[in-house]
């Protein structure tokens, strides 16, 4: 089975049982600690996708990091995850989760890409163009690229608009060879 069927899944279960038990904010909370402790720690990851380390070792090590700082309701289904062999993918798991979560919020990621800071004004218009199209409230992350030389780049969920001077200058120089 896919891994991302899988983790859509395990991430439906989990968020349907913190409904239940009213931890939903707990639990997410505890899948973005997760999440950034990965992101930050490749070899913790590496670890837990190692077909080498039992799954015992596995867990040990979760239980030494996770154990005393996420809730008993996350923790457990670490637990539970590990027993299933499925340790390597909880990344995917954690990552569906909070997509479920915002999902669940009405909560939409964008991220915007620019050449400067933005400032408030347009980080305001990006927020209103994206509540406009999507109907949900907006999570606007910012990135800055020098090498973009003017103009932006905004992405909402699996689209993109690409308004950089690069990419028109790439398309022309595209034109100009054909």
């Amino acid at each position: 089975m896919a891994e991302s069927t899988v983790a859509f899944r395990y991430a439906k279960s989990l968020i349907d049982l913190a409904q239940e038990k009213n931890k939903v904010e707990e639990v997410y909370k505890d899948m973005a600690f997760f999440r950034q402790t990965v992101n930050k720690n490749r070899e913790l990851m590496l670890a837990l996708k190692s077909p080498i380390l039992r799954h015992d070792k596995k867990l040990n090590i979760l239980r030494a990091i996770f154990e005393e700082r996420v809730s008993p309701l996350s923790f457990t289904i670490f637990n539970i995850i590990t027993k299933k062999h499925r340790e390597g993918i909880m990344d995917s798991i954690a990552d569906e989760f909070i997509r479920q979560y915002n999902d669940l919020k009405g909560i939409q990621k964008a991220q915007v890409t620019t050449t400067l800071p933005l400032t408030d004004e347009l980080r305001r218009q990006f927020i209103d163009i994206v509540a406009k199209a999507t109907g949900k409230s907006v999570e606007l992350e910012e990135k800055v690229e020098p090498k973009l030389i003017g103009g932006y780049v905004l992405r909402v969920g699996d689209r993109q608009v690409d308004a950089s001077i690069r990419s028109q200058l790439n398309e022309l120089r595209l034109n100009f060879l054909n």
